[in-house]
């Protein structure tokens, strides 16, 4: 029994090694169960039980072992003292004595492989070399002791039985978890398989058929092998990366230093182009000295399959010459007909493995970039992150990284091609003597010519910086899009978008006809050099005579010329492009990084005078070069204490709490912080995930824990709303929730971590006045969850000011006083002046505002208005709490439709033309390499041939034909092509911005930028180039057929089996390419979606330091998306190789025919016959490639049609409509019986409101969360169309206006102050409708006339993407002035004042009643003060108008309105 579970103890406990690494990170040997080892999500709450990798390895291996060697001293004494007797050696016990150090063994060899194979992974998880170890130690012992038993005469041991029990059952558990392993590990098929299927693809067949039996999903596709993972290829680049980096940032300091500061500016500006050029280089360097081995591999293979190339034209000659002998034996005929083929079979294979290796390096590339940029956009300094938008980060991973893959395949052709062009010319030499340097004089002709295009259509790559532009701008739109609605600016932004994509379509309808010139010198280019060498060796000596080994023979030769002449210019500008690509990408893997040393990470040490938070005489700016933005700042903050930041709008509260965090630039002075730090941003930074996983940010749920953040966070009402609870997926951004709720889950994530100093930037301006003094309360205040940690908060409340340890003033950048609340009053300074101002009628209740916030249950598409009692008893359906729709991959093949749509854009009129150009040129291509073969069948009379001078002159009309009908073609193609990809794109951007909000909050914006990037590209370039290429070779194909017919008719008996071989072939795998494609399409949307959220949340991930955290998340997607893209080009090279085996039978069919009928058959036509089939391989292979690239690509045009269908809003205008221009005159507002619902099947979040609001009057709109405050909002703009009832303003029906007629005659000023990149003045006006005098009148208004008008370039100041060199007051304030430049008669107010200190407040509110004194004012709930002198305010309850009636009123009636005053300390 002892040695009879030996084997299971075995096979389980050799305990693997990288299952679940991430789950290891902590185990290490301190700590022997650490909090890793124990994860109860994993293990207890959870459907699907399991023990953490770490518990695995630890508590189950040495649970056994501790019980024998803890007993065997004990159990060593018991045998001394009872002997009876030694037993002789039986066969059991030796049996036993092998078992026992076979599985020691086992532990010894795990122990070395690990030490061996694994090394890098160790540092950090010593327990898994400690554990095999242990193991083996403990069988020792366990064999010594079965010695022992046997020496004292022991028979049975229970003390033995137990230890193997207890061995089995530990390792029950990691038996288990291989099991699952090896039943869910899909591994790649490459690893074990055979040379043969190795060199013919074969492997990969498995995967085509299961696709065309069922169309693929992602669980089909095998996992990425190990060696091209983000980890392994990351973790050798990021170290070369580093110090390539390092030296680079030195040589450019010492060249600084050498030239002192004598350097003009132009200097200085080629100092910075050496720089980008220098750290482009340094780029391709470091990924060369990494990848560069295995495309070492790759080269080897294409000059074997030059080699095998040049062989076939000498075999071809052979075969002529034995052609025209008359006695030549057959079986020679029969031997060069098989030579040919075999040839012609391993330059298939060479060429083949070749692409194969350049694709995978390729693949490992874009992964390289990908992971480095990602990396980079999280240490990357605030002045580098203002140089590039979100949009040119997300271009550098998607367009450049694919121009460094393309650079890859076509890098070894710009040196290949020179030498295989030149053995092409000695070879033709050999055959035609001198006038072979015709053929030399033709080429150079050619390739200036080609040369000049190149350069003139990398010029043209200005299309790129319009692309840039364009898609930047989008983004802005997707990120702006409820402001374009409110505003209706969708037609100014929609203006602009096609501005960008004119130019962008100019330079790309140049470069194209550009292209189709090159195009077509190319495709002439056999006929062009054939024609000057023909034509001088015919006209040098009438001796020289052409037959059929001449002709077909040079023929071959030129076909072979062919390839690098067209691949060479291609090389060289795919090269260009590269360089371009790596300079961008040099420049931005280059641009400075937040210094380490911004900040000192101080040890702690408690203590009572310790500083947890010190700035020692600190001058801070944002940029190197730029203005300090703080100025000698001393702030020394004790543990545990409160401290709060004060000042003005644009004073630098926010950039102390960056210069603490070490996010700006650190110009003097010292800053260190003491322990682990938590940030709760201005603008709260949402992810795109569950509440939950919002809050916890990475950590392990700890219930009680968790349940009590939630409740001093005042999350609980909302989570109660929420259809999924805490489990509701969160729109991007944060759309689906208000503003108050985003800046609850933002102070959730900060208060979850338990972190020792808190950093909070204005946390309660976006909540209500109760719900603020709540959190103050239980969360920041000396009674609040946080009250024994330093805590700095940046606030406008003053009511939290007497609770204070410590507060600090600050105007322009420096701190004018600080001391305690008592202190500063005393001192009777600009602080009293100002408490004393605002004290009087704001006591308590300038805390914070109301933000309808909460109560916003903000356009969600997901709340049901009400909280449901019965929540808790219902289980949740699982996709309730989904919100976000991700990009699905459609299955089986492209619709016809989509090519009818695709062709129908382009229009019949030009389609028919194009057709008949092809037969036009193809038939010209045929007569003239028939006239050559009479030409060469020719009989020689005296030494020479008759008319030569004719048949010169026929052949070179036909050809010259040829060429121009394939100029047109390409031309025609290609402005087809832009005729279809402007209709496309126009419709795409309408649809877009003809959607209602609900769209865009369950739609990723990662979706709707790669619609506009990626597959608009495809549709600009791929189709068109992919039609030209289809057509041009299927043409191509029918002429080989027809030729070869002609020379042997019996050829048809073997080309029809293999069209039907071949049409079987590709049929597989076209069904499978396709749905890879879209895989491959699907998982790349998120990859940029989370590279979107990374970059606008980077100084949030770097507070809480989980940088590593995001970059596995970003390397998991890279991965996802490679697991598709892997077997995506497999599929090409499998088709390839298996198709031309079908060409090359062609080519064996062809000659040996050809040797059957020597008799009858002439030189000439045998000669034509040949040379053509030998093109077969190509050309089937390209037809399938081209084919392929056109039906992947076309999945671009079903894709940007996908939204032609999604719900739109209603029309912007209504042709003929009667509204008078200045509607509405008086600013009245009925609601009649007015109801409102989310979406069908949800709460109402409005019932029944009839209201009248008459002309001038002021109206407040206050209640609790969910109340539908802001429904009433949405509904007057039409966000939301009523469900039941109607709103009229002025007696007109809403209802029954366009979008754009009622928006822009009425204004909001909205919670989220956006603002757009472009100038100041866009910003404000985007129609241009105003004067610059109105601009700066209402600037004044807003307080903003001093700001601007001291910018360098007033108000053509350049506003950064999303206004982020604006603070968030000032671009508050920019709103304010939007609404006072519309002046229209009805204003409503959304939280418009969230983000001002009280002062500006104040100015704002005095603003507002003066200039919209005659206007219909509608305020949504701000600080309880502003709306005390307002006629009318009415309180929301769960959709209803609970109360109505002046302030006054509603006070004396002691209701809801009396009891939220209270709280506010207003009665």
């Amino acid at each position: 029994m002892q040695s009879g579970n030996v084997d299971l103890a075995t096979s389980a406990n050799s305990a693997h090694f990288g299952r679940h690494k991430q789950n290891t990170s902590h185990c290490r040997l301190s700590g022997f169960v650490s909090s890793s080892c124990t994860d109860w999500n994993r293990t207890w709450y959870t459907d699907k039980p399991d023990l953490t990798e770490c518990f695995q390895n630890t508590v189950l291996v040495w649970f056994p072992c501790v019980y024998l060697w803890l007993l065997a001293p004990f159990y060593a004494l018991k045998l001394y003292c009872h002997d009876c007797g030694c037993i002789r050696i039986s066969t059991l016990c030796t049996a036993k004595t092998v078992l026992g150090f076979l599985l020691a063994s086992f532990g010894f060899v795990e122990f070395f492989y690990i030490l061996l194979e694994r090394s890098h992974e160790i540092q950090n998880h010593m327990v898994f070399l400690l554990s095999p170890i242990i193991r083996s130690l403990t069988v020792v012992l366990a064999i010594c002791i079965i010695q022992l038993e046997r020496i004292r005469g022991c028979r049975s041991s229970v003390f033995l039985f137990l230890f193997w029990v207890l061995v089995v059952v530990c390792s029950l558990v990691p038996l288990r978890a291989k099991i699952q392993l090896a039943m869910y590990e899909n591994p790649c098929p490459v690893k074990d398989a055979s040379f043969l299927s190795k060199m013919l693809f074969w492997w990969f067949t498995g995967l085509v058929v299961k696709g065309y039996r069922t169309p693929l999903e992602a669980g089909d596709l095998w996992n990425l092998r190990e060696e091209d993972t983000s980890d392994k290829i990351l973790s050798d680049l990021e170290e070369e990366w580093t110090t390539e980096c390092a030296k680079l940032q030195e040589k450019t300091m010492v060249a600084a230093v050498a030239l002192g500061t004598r350097l003009p500016d132009q200097a200085q500006i080629l100092r910075k182009l050496q720089k980008e050029q220098s750290s482009g280089f340094c780029l391709l360097r470091t990924l060369a000295r990494n990848l560069g081995p295995y495309f070492l591999t790759g080269t080897m293979c294409i000059i074997f399959h030059d080699f095998f190339m040049f062989a076939i034209p000498q075999v071809l000659s052979l075969l002529l010459g034995f052609m025209n002998e008359e006695d030549a034996p057959l079986w020679k005929g029969y031997f060069y007909a098989t030579l040919m083929f075999l040839l012609s079979c391993l330059q298939s294979l060479f060429n083949h493995q070749y692409m194969y290796t350049c694709f995978t390096v390729g693949m490992r590339v874009k992964t390289a970039v990908m992971g480095l940029v990602y990396r980079k956009s999280l240490v990357i300094n605030s002045a580098s992150r203002r140089t590039c938008t979100v949009g040119e980060i997300v271009n550098l991973v998607s367009a450049d990284t694919q121009k460094l893959m393309d650079f890859v395949v076509y890098f070894n052709a710009v040196w290949l091609a020179p030498i295989e062009i030149a053995l092409c010319l000695f070879f033709l030499w050999q055959h035609l003597g001198p006038s072979a340097l015709a053929g030399i004089a033709t080429v150079i002709l050619i390739f200036p010519l080609n040369g000049f295009i190149a350069k003139k259509r990398s010029k043209l790559q200005v299309q790129m910086k319009f692309m840039d532009g364009r898609i930047k701008l989008m983004n802005e739109i997707l990120n702006g899009i409820k402001i374009l609605k409110f505003y209706a600016w969708e037609k100014a932004f929609l203006e602009q978008v096609l501005g960008y994509r004119e130019k962008e379509l100019k330079a790309l309808k140049k470069s194209q006809i550009l292209y189709s010139i090159s195009i077509a010198s190319f495709n002439s280019s056999t006929f062009l050099i054939a024609f000057a060498m023909f034509g001088v060796y015919v006209l040098i000596d009438d001796k020289n005579v052409l037959d059929a080994q001449k002709v077909f023979v040079s023929m071959a030769l030129i076909n072979i010329l062919k390839t690098p002449l067209s691949q060479l210019p291609f090389a060289m500008s795919t090269t260009m492009q590269a360089i371009v690509s790596l300079k961008r990408l040099g420049k931005y893997l280059c641009s400075e990084e937040l210094k380490d040393d911004n900040v000192a990470k101080a040890p702690l040490s408690t203590g009572k005078n310790t500083y947890w938070c010190h700035v020692y005489n600190g001058t801070f700016s944002w940029t190197k070069e730029g203005p300090p933005c703080l100025k000698r700042i001393n702030v020394r903050v004790p543990q545990g204490s409160l401290v709060a930041v004060v000042g003005h709008v644009g004073s630098g509260k926010s950039s102390l709490l960056s210069a603490m965090l070490g996010e700006t630039e650190k110009r003097s002075g010292s800053v260190s912080i003491k322990g682990s730090v938590a940030y709760v941003p201005q603008q709260a930074w949402i992810q795109n995930a569950t509440v939950q996983d919002n809050v916890t940010f990475g950590r392990e749920k700890q219930k009680t824990w968790y349940q009590r953040v939630l409740d001093a966070c005042a999350l609980l009402p909302d989570l109660e709303i929420l259809p999924a609870g805490d489990s509701t997926e969160i729109g991007e951004k944060g759309l689906n929730l208000s503003g108050g709720q985003k800046q609850r889950v933002s102070l959730a994530r900060a208060v979850y971590r338990k972190a020792d100093v808190y950093l909070l930037d204005d946390p309660l301006s976006a909540v209500d006045a109760h719900v603020g003094q709540h959190i103050f309360d239980k969360v920041i205040g000396p009674k609040g969850v946080l009250r024994d940690k330093t805590r700095v908060l940046v606030t406008h409340g003053m009511s939290f000011l007497p609770q204070a340890d410590l507060i600090l003033v600050l105007v322009d950048g420096e701190i004018t006083e600080s001391g305690s609340y008592q202190e500063l009053l005393s001192r009777h300074g600009a602080f009293a002046d100002f408490i004393h101002t605002f004290a009087s009628n704001d006591r308590k209740e300038s805390v914070t505002e109301t933000a309808a916030q909460r109560g916003r249950t903000s356009f969600t598409n997901l709340q049901g208005m009400e909280p449901m009692s019965e929540i808790d008893e219902e289980p949740v359906p699982e996709d309730l709490g989904k919100l976000m729709e991700v990009d699905k991959a459609r299955t089986g093949r492209v619709r016809l439709e989509m090519y009818m749509e695709y062709f129908k854009t382009i229009g019949m009129a030009f389609i028919i033309p194009i057709v008949f150009l092809y037969a036009f040129q193809q038939g010209a291509s045929l007569a003239y390499n028939y006239w050559l073969s009479l030409w060469a069948d020719e009989p020689i009379v005296n030494g020479t041939q008759v008319d030569t001078d004719m048949k010169l002159a026929v052949y070179g009309a036909l050809g010259f034909a040829q060429g121009i009908a394939i100029f047109g073609t390409t031309v025609a193609i290609s402005v087809g092509g832009i005729i279809a990809s402007r209709h496309l794109h126009m419709d795409l951007l309408k649809n877009v911005l003809h959607s209602p909000m609900s769209f865009f909050e369950t739609t990723p914006s990662g979706n709707l930028l790669n619609r506009f990037a990626k597959e608009i590209d495809a549709i600009d370039c791929m189709i068109p180039d992919g039609l030209k290429m289809m057509l041009g070779y299927l043409f191509k194909l029918m002429e080989v057929c027809i030729i070869v017919m002609l020379a042997t008719p019996f050829a048809a008996v073997v080309i029809l089996p293999l069209a039907i071989l071949y049409a079987f072939v590709q049929s597989f795998y076209v069904a499978t390419s396709c749905q890879l494609r879209r895989l491959e399409s699907v998982s790349r949307s998120p990859i940029y979606t989370h590279f979107n959220e990374t970059v606008q949340g980077a100084s949030v991930i770097r507070a809480f330091g989980e940088q590593h955290r995001f970059i596995v998340q970003a390397n998991k997607r890279v991965d996802f998306n490679q697991t598709s893209y892997f077997p995506r080009f497999v599929a090409t090279r499998w088709l390839a190789v298996n198709l031309e085996f079908v060409g090359n039978g062609v080519v064996l069919a062809a000659a040996i025919l050809s040797v059957m009928g020597k008799d009858t058959l002439s030189p000439g036509i045998v000669g034509l016959a040949v040379s053509h089939s030998l093109q077969v391989t190509g050309i089937l292979s390209w037809i399938v490639r081209s084919w392929t690239d056109v039906e992947n690509n076309i999945v671009s045009v079903e894709r940007v049609k996908e939204y032609a269908d999604t719900a739109k809003e209603a029309v912007w205008t209504v042709e003929g409509s009667s509204l008078p221009l200045a509607w509405p005159q008086t600013g009245t507002i009925e609601f009649q019986d007015y109801g409102l619902q989310y979406r069908k099947g949800l709460d109402w979040a409005l019932k029944g409101i009839t209201l009248k609001i008459q002309e001038r009057e002021k109206v407040g709109i206050v209640g609790r969360t969910g109340a539908g405050k802001s429904s009433l909002a949405l509904g007057i703009f039409r966000i939301l169309e009523a469900a039941k009832g109607a709103i009229y303003i002025d007696g007109v029906n809403i209802a029954e206006i366009g979008l754009h007629d009622l928006r822009s005659r009425i204004t909001i000023i909205p919670q989220d102050p956006v603002l757009f990149s472009g100038s100041l003045r866009m910003n404000l006006d985007p129609f241009d409708t105003y004067t610059d005098e109105e601009i700066w009148s209402s600037l004044e208004l807003a307080h903003l006339k001093n700001f601007v008008s001291n910018l360098p370039d007033k108000l053509n100041y350049e506003c950064s993407e999303g206004g982020e060199n604006l603070s968030l007051g000032q671009r508050q304030l920019v709103c304010l002035a939007r609404a006072l430049l519309r002046k229209t008669k009805i204003l409503v107010l959304d939280e418009a004042t969230a983000a001002v200190d009280l002062e500006t407040d104040t100015l704002i509110q005095s603003t507002i009643r003066q200039q919209f004194e005659d206007c219909t004012v509608l305020t949504i709930a701000h600080r309880l003060n502003t709306i005390m002198d307002y006629t009318r305010v009415i309180v929301m309850d769960k959709g209803h108008i609970s109360e109505m009636d002046s302030p006054t009123n509603l006070i004396s009636n002691r209701g809801q309105f009396y009891h939220m005053c209270r709280e506010a300390g207003l009665v």
